[in-house]
């Protein structure tokens, strides 16, 4: 099995990448999201947890699908436009990807294997469930889509795992 950070993303705009390189061998929030869900003002909390933790060798980094009621259904340069105009998203977004079933995303069919604090690993549960990353790639934490990116859990999570 490949390593994680060496599995491949294509950016909203195209550019092909790894989430590695993404990452800048720092530590990341990835997160599956949509623009069209009663969650989306979370992308407000990711920008700003992004932003905090940025300096200090995080990123947020986003994986737009439509697999959950049809709430992304929009071109990569929508999507970009939305999270532009609508939350100011500075953070790296991949292109449109399945987070379950046959055609999952090889970095979900790593990232579903993870546990939540309760234990359960499975499909993702819905838009906007959260994957904390450490620097060598390792998942460390797992929450589910009510969890907001601002709850102090996520952001200790972060913190545990950012580089000195």
């Amino acid at each position: 099995m490949t390593p994680l950070l060496d599995l491949p993303v294509i950016t909203l705009d195209g550019s092909a990448t790894t989430l590695g390189e993404l990452t800048a061998g720092g530590a990341a929030l990835v997160v599956n999201v949509a623009s069209r869900c009663g969650l989306t003002p979370q992308y407000a909390e990711l920008e700003q947890l992004h932003r905090d933790l940025a300096g200090r060798g995080f990123t947020v980094i986003g994986f737009p699908c439509n697999q959950f009621m049809g709430q992304e259904p929009g071109s990569e340069n929508e999507i970009a436009e939305f999270c532009s105009t609508t939350y100011g998203v500075t953070f790296p977004m991949s292109a449109k990807v399945e987070v379950n079933g046959a055609d999952r995303d090889p970095i979900y069919a790593t990232l579903a294997a993870a546990p939540d604090a309760d234990g359960q690993a499975g499909d993702i549960a819905w838009n906007f469930e959260k994957f904390v990353i450490a620097p060598d790639g390792t998942v460390v934490a797992r929450y589910r889509p009510g969890t907001k990116p601002s709850d102090p859990a996520v952001r200790a999570a972060v913190e545990a795992v950012l580089p000195t």
